[in-house]
């Protein structure tokens, strides 16, 4: 197939270069000054045009800008008769609606998504990680199911149905499980260099990935260890007691992850509703 992306980022470059690399012809790329310095350097032999002009040869065109862009975007090739009957228009965002693709879906497009559940800081690791990654594909009939479940398996990736209407769940899950992963790790950093150590997240990597995978191999509530799921109610006051006075931001997380973890103790049963009733006068103080 002959295939175009317009807002070639880190994600829309690589899947250019696997889609390239399994026999499809990448038409054209478009985007700022950084995507011409990503194209020179992983598709030299792809031209850069307009965003206007790299869909007219294309019988799939990626759209890769930033969320909040992708409506306009697609409005605007349409508008503009980059967009026609028989084409394939996909975005690769977890959260955005089909709803974004409505103009090329009006003019005559198949319209669908590919959303790969992984992070990706740069392109490089965007092609190291792009294979085996599970991948949410979202169509509204058969023809764009098939395409986007070829074209992630093209791509080396795992393919799986996600309901339009399920996206914003779905991609708040992905947030829970990496990006907010991130900032509790930001947040234990501080703490531990209150508490004096000179690499904290060094000391803890051990910590985090046997709880990771303890995660993965025994499931949250049986993975869940620490005070809140004890009800160790004195070492959680003596917690938010040395944590107000020394990193205030923290206790609101605090406060908030442990409420978490009493409703993981009660459900497993591990939690008594009295020693969780303990726990929460504690937590109150704090709130």
């Amino acid at each position: 197939m002959d295939i175009a992306v317009v807002g070639a980022g880190r994600v829309g470059t690589a899947f250019a270069v696997l889609l390239a690399r399994a026999g499809h012809r990448i038409v054209a790329v478009s985007g700022r000054e950084a995507t011409r310095e990503r194209a020179a350097v992983y598709l030299p032999w792809v031209p850069v045009v307009d965003p206007s002009d790299a869909p007219k040869q294309a019988a799939v065109v990626l759209i890769g800008t930033p969320d909040d862009a992708i409506e306009a975007t697609c409005g605007s090739l349409v508008r503009e008769g980059a967009i026609a009957h028989g084409q394939a228009v996909v975005h690769l965002s977890g959260a955005t609606s089909l709803e974004a693709l409505t103009s090329a879906r009006s003019a005559g497009a198949v319209v669908l998504s590919i959303h790969p559940l992984q992070t990706f800081p740069s392109v490089d690791a965007a092609l190291d990680r792009l294979p085996g990654v599970p991948m949410a594909v979202t169509a509204l009939a058969g023809d764009g199911h098939r395409l986007g479940e070829q074209l992630v398996r093209e791509v080396g990736g795992r393919p799986f149905r996600l309901d339009d209407a399920a996206k914003p769940l779905y991609h708040a899950a992905a947030v829970f499980a990496s990006n907010y992963l991130v900032a509790v790790s930001a947040v234990a950093e501080a703490v531990g260099r209150a508490a004096g150590l000179e690499d904290p997240l060094a000391l803890m990597a051990p910590l985090q990935r046997t709880t990771l995978a303890n995660v993965i191999e025994m499931g949250s509530d049986a993975a869940m260890t620490g005070p809140a799921i004890r009800g160790d109610a004195g070492t959680i006051a003596r917690h938010l007691e040395e944590l107000s006075r020394t990193v205030p931001d923290a206790v609101p997380a605090y406060v908030a992850l442990a409420r978490v973890a009493l409703d993981m103790g009660v459900r497993s049963g591990r939690l008594t509703p009295d020693r969780r009733r303990t726990v929460e006068t504690v937590l109150e103080r704090w709130s």
